[in-house]
């Protein structure tokens, strides 16, 4: 069971709604550990963005909130779940929209300490370990940091988004048949574009298997920024794929892909290792999401020559 796609995420505004959102925090993270109310909040709370995820019935199931570092850098803390919605995804929905916000705001690093248990769901949301933090409440905690953004200056982007629509040109003749082309790329996020005229079916909407490609390659695409910026080299390829067409295209469409939705460690490939990324590109017509792309991407990396 997951969590109802119509349960809202709101951020507290009246007092009642700011005191069942520290009711949570309090109950889950200080009151099992005998720490009296008010503990649950620190001097960080005016400044912070805070949100939460209610019932249709305004009863609070999730708590997260993110204060700013400083410039570049932003903080996540007091992420809670009511017991009753935990393991339906209330986690993962609290942490995109704390990322999102980030996002919004320029940053391009997140950082977090994560209890032992909470470890592995941190690092499918694609959260690194780097260090250890203080104990809490005899709690062992692990420092985890997220880059929200590729490290890379404007020529750089520029530089790569060339390469890319090279690579595509010289080596998938597909992509010039579909008029493919890349809208826009600022290191957070990729975005490609595809007349309709090119690729239209007999209904007058994008052809399915058009749809598949301009996803694909968007997926491929960002892959292929990630090495850039890492200064890595290898063989993409698409080992596995699922989509989801839940509106015709009628119109030209773009696919999108954030980094935020790029999940998998890449460095791996410096030791001779072949390296996975699992990688979701949604496709809009009109702003109105009309397809969406879960692609599973294996780098293999470059044959070593031998004398």
């Amino acid at each position: 069971m997951t969590i109802p796609s119509d349960w809202p995420l709101i951020c507290p505004k009246s007092a009642a709604q700011w005191q069942a959102y520290y009711q949570l925090r309090w109950q889950v993270l200080r009151a099992p550990w005998q720490q009296p109310k008010g503990s649950e909040q620190d001097e960080h709370e005016q400044h912070a963005y805070h949100i939460m995820l209610t019932d249709l019935a305004g009863v609070v199931q999730a708590v997260g909130r993110l204060h700013q570092l400083d410039k570049t850098v932003g903080q996540i803390r007091y992420m809670a779940v009511a017991e009753v919605a935990r393991g339906k995804g209330a986690g993962q929905l609290i942490l995109k929209a704390l990322e999102q916000q980030a996002v919004s705001l320029g940053l391009t690093q997140l950082q977090l300490n994560a209890r032992q248990p909470a470890l592995g769901f941190y690092q499918q949301c694609g959260y690194y370990a780097c260090g250890i933090a203080a104990p809490l409440f005899e709690i062992a905690h692990h420092k985890m940091s997220k880059r929200l953004r590729l490290v890379g200056s404007r020529a750089d982007f520029t530089h790569w988004q060339q390469q890319l629509s090279d690579t595509w040109q010289q080596t998938i003749p597909l992509s010039q048949f579909m008029q493919l082309q890349i809208s826009g790329f600022n290191g957070y996020q990729l975005r490609c574009s595809a007349p309709l005229a090119p690729n239209i079916n007999l209904h007058n909407t994008m052809f399915a298997g058009s749809i598949y490609t301009l996803a694909t390659l968007t997926g491929w695409g960002m892959l292929f920024m990630q090495l850039q910026s890492l200064g890595l080299s290898g063989s993409q390829v698409l080992a596995k794929a699922d989509i989801r067409y839940l509106h015709p295209i009628s119109s030209a469409p773009e696919a999108r892909c954030q980094l935020l939705d790029c999940f998998g460690e890449l460095t791996s490939l410096t030791r001779g290792k072949k390296v996975r990324q699992r990688i979701t590109v949604n496709l809009y017509c009109q702003q109105q999401r009309c397809a969406e792309f879960t692609g599973y991407y294996v780098v293999l990396p470059e044959p070593t020559v031998s004398n």
